[in-house]
């Protein structure tokens, strides 16, 4: 992709938000009581949001959420600020709760 038609898609996902499913694995799918949920975002902050809106009522989901990894499609999101990490519209979110063992 040309880095002119990279810039219009994040311009694009700036103004609207799209749908983005965040998909919980192990332990997060525990909290939530979920595999996934879809929701409406911009960017991984808003979606972040959203899911916290929904499982307000599940106490542990805020703390294993707090120490999770995430991922943005296959890329780590490791230090990158949530909240100005564009999302684009039908990607995945994945939260990689720690796993002890070996």
């Amino acid at each position: 992709m040309s880095s002119d038609a990279t810039a219009q898609r994040d311009a694009a996902t700036e103004r609207n938000p799209g749908r983005v499913t965040v998909r919980y694995w192990a332990a997060a799918r525990q909290a939530a009581g979920v595999a996934e949920d879809c929701v409406e975002a911009r960017t991984v902050g808003e979606a972040l949001a959203h899911v916290r809106e929904i499982h307000a009522h599940q106490p542990r989901f805020e703390a294993v959420l707090g120490v999770s990894s995430l991922l943005l499609g296959s890329s780590p999101v490791g230090l990158r600020d949530v909240d100005q990490l564009a999302v684009p519209p039908g990607e995945i979110v994945e939260v990689l709760p720690p796993f002890a063992g070996g």
